[in-house]
């Protein structure tokens, strides 16, 4: 049975943003790593076009960037939207049947399975789909943005904690 992890990087108050910062090397190794490890992730429409830039070669990535690439790109991908038509290579188009459908990958797959995008992990979360919350907590207050919990806290259990590079720490829990 699969384990499915919702993590994202989060503002000191909460938000997430891809815009406003960026990991540290030490932290990008690490995400290289988790993504080549997954058996896959679970996106909303949202996050999935946002990632959809590393189905591209860029002329100027860095190698930390080409090897993310090519992680994110072996890995598969389910994308729950009801207004996209198609997705990219790799990837697999859920429409409807939500909990259905998520029940079934968690039962048919081995291994941890990212959720990525906080209204899909909302959905999960009411669903009790998600197995683990990892926060990436990053020393920037934002003010605004989409909420990391993008509806009521469910109740959860600190179970680690690690540091990445000077200022960023992830916080796992699980549900209490």
């Amino acid at each position: 049975m699969a384990k499915f992890v919702f993590g994202m990087n989060v503002s000191l108050d909460g938000y997430v943003d891809h815009t406003a910062f960026q990991p540290d090397p030490a932290l990008f190794r690490h995400f290289i790593d988790e993504a080549d490890k997954q058996t896959g992730s679970i996106y909303g429409r949202e996050i999935y076009e946002i990632m959809r830039y590393w189905d591209e070669d860029h002329a100027d990535w860095e190698p930390e960037g080409a090897a993310f690439a090519a992680a994110w790109r072996k890995q598969t991908k389910w994308v729950v939207s009801r207004t996209l038509k198609s997705v990219g290579p790799n990837a697999r188009l859920i429409e409807d049947d939500l909990e259905g459908t998520i029940r079934k990958l968690k039962a048919e797959h081995d291994g941890e399975i990212e959720i990525a995008g906080p209204n899909l992990a909302r959905s999960l979360t009411d669903l009790n789909l998600i197995d683990e919350y990892r926060i990436y907590l990053h020393p920037v207050v934002l003010g605004h943005g989409k909420p990391y919990f993008g509806g009521p806290r469910p109740p959860l259990r600190l179970v680690s904690h690690q540091r990445f590079g000077e200022d960023v720490v992830r916080l796992t829990y699980v549900p209490a």
